[in-house]
């Protein structure tokens, strides 16, 4: 039998790194994460998450790590404005949370669980077998081959793993630049949301009590033919010929830039290998779809690898990774490039901006966008006519198993399926008993009087797969079986 360094190697331990090796370690699935950085970055390009993010760190127990965060009821898509509390769960996201400060959370709990994290390591090849994957690594130490049963990159938009693995990564090239820059010593005015003039656009955004980020695009500068961020009197003299304001006597902390390169992973698997993340979707940074899409990604994936690696993963379960999340990837691309023309284009643009301002007073329209920009209409293989629950995330609701307080988060803690039995149904708990070793069967009700109940199969990632309003049991063991496996003897 081959000797493994671990069950599976993560390249990159940015967000979806960190939070895959958790989603891991929960399952009790050895993992090393590795990162050609020595240390952490401390400059963050992300400043939040979205609202199905918030959902997904707080069904693993982390969002009390964060501290006092504020989420943004209001919002815009491509600069128009929307309520985002239309739709239940509804935010714009939580804004002023450092992508480093993720980071180090998600590394924490990873780390604490067990994950095998080793920095100043980068991957520099690869081979895969129908039993694993060599994966070539230098380090401190010089070069080494590590072994694992399956491999993710996640390791950015110039992912090393997409590339030895050959999977293409098609899309659209930069059109336009935006800059950036996160100063101290200067007063400027605050453009959370941005402001749009002939000239432009900027975004200026408070970063603590003594530091502000600013964000500027130049109508007409075109994209500098380097990947090298800009320099921060090159952010200054944008500034000021699209506001009037001068920024040139602040203190430069840190510059970087992003465009609108909008690209997406043929393959989101190729055998042992995958992708999570900006190494399977890159796309210009609008309503912090980007940490949010990556994040979705993983715990989408983390517990289908752990059923495949302890061997109860039914058939085909690893192909739906690619079948669920490559169309979440190319909704997130189609909206932010839909975004970036009504937010960048030019006077060419008016029409379609028009147009916008007519359909967005249609509640149906309303609804649909605030779901697509935070991920809370994510949809799997629903049928129509199906219970409304079935296919989608299941809310927070609290819950009252015999005198015990819960939430529907709470009982995702441990990365486990939930089989709730609302109706203290004696052949429910029968059928699923065969499934008890993998999957949690938790009695239960809603604390308010009269509250609509339905017995649900949920997934790890808080997706439900099976619903019966009526407390029967049609349908339950197929469910049962079509994702968590056979049933034990």
């Amino acid at each position: 039998m081959d000797a493994y360094n671990a069950d599976v190697i993560v390249a990159g331990t940015g967000p979806s790194g960190l939070m895959l090796a958790g989603e891991l370690r929960l399952q009790g699935i050895s993992v090393i994460a590795l990162d050609r950085l020595v240390e952490p970055m401390q400059q963050s390009r992300a400043l939040g998450f979205s609202a199905r993010t918030l959902e997904e760190f707080g069904q693993r127990g982390l969002l009390g790590e964060f501290g006092e965060m504020e989420s943004m009821p209001g919002g815009h898509f491509g600069g128009i404005p929307l309520d985002y509390t239309i739709v239940e769960g509804g935010n714009f996201g939580v804004r002023g949370v450092p992508q480093s400060r993720t980071e180090a959370i998600l590394s924490k709990w990873a780390v604490g669980l067990g994950a095998d994290v080793r920095r100043g390591h980068e991957v520099v090849g690869l081979a895969q077998d129908e039993d694993g994957v060599s994966v070539e690594v230098t380090g401190p130490a010089g070069g080494e081959t590590l072994r694992a049963r399956y491999l993710v990159g996640c390791d950015g938009a110039r992912s090393t793993v997409r590339r030895l693995t050959g999977i293409d990564f098609p899309g659209v090239s930069a059109t336009i630049e935006m800059k950036m820059a996160d100063v101290a010593g200067v007063p400027v005015r605050l453009r959370p949301t941005g402001e749009v003039s002939e000239a432009g656009m900027v975004v200026v955004l408070p970063l603590g009590p003594h530091a502000t980020r600013v964000v500027v695009f130049e109508r007409g500068a075109g994209v500098r033919p380097t990947q090298e961020p800009p320099t921060f009197d090159e952010v200054a003299a944008s500034f000021q010929r699209v506001t009037g304001e001068d920024i040139s006597t602040a203190t430069p902390l840190w510059t970087s830039c992003f465009t609108d390169a909008s690209r997406q992973a043929a393959e989101y698997r190729k055998g042992r290998v995958f992708l999570a993340g900006d190494a399977a979707h890159i796309h210009m940074p609008i309503g912090a779809q980007g940490i949010s899409a990556g994040v979705g990604d993983v715990i989408n994936l983390g517990w289908k690898l752990a059923a495949q690696i302890k061997g109860h993963a039914p058939e085909g379960l690893l192909d739906t990774y690619h079948a669920e999340r490559h169309p979440v990837g190319a909704r997130v691309i189609t909206n932010t490039l839909t975004q970036r023309t009504l937010y960048l284009g030019g006077p060419e643009a008016q029409p379609l901006r028009d147009l916008f301002g007519e359909l967005v007073r249609i509640e149906a329209v309303r609804h649909h966008l605030v779901g697509l920009v935070t991920g809370l209409d994510i949809t799997y293989g629903a049928a129509p006519g199906g219970h409304p629950l079935l296919g989608r995330r299941l809310p927070e609701q609290d819950l009252l198993s015999g005198d015990t307080k819960t939430t529907t988060f709470e009982l995702l803690h441990s990365g486990r399926p939930v089989l709730l039995d609302m109706f203290d149904d004696a052949r429910l708990r029968e059928v699923a008993n065969a499934w008890a070793d993998r999957v949690d069967i938790v009695t239960a009700r809603r604390p308010e009087e009269g509250a609509p109940a339905a017995n649900l199969l949920v997934r790890p990632d808080g997706y439900v797969a099976w619903a019966s309003p009526a407390g029967s049991v049609d349908g339950l063991t197929d469910a049962l079986a079509q994702w968590f496996g056979e049933p034990r003897a």
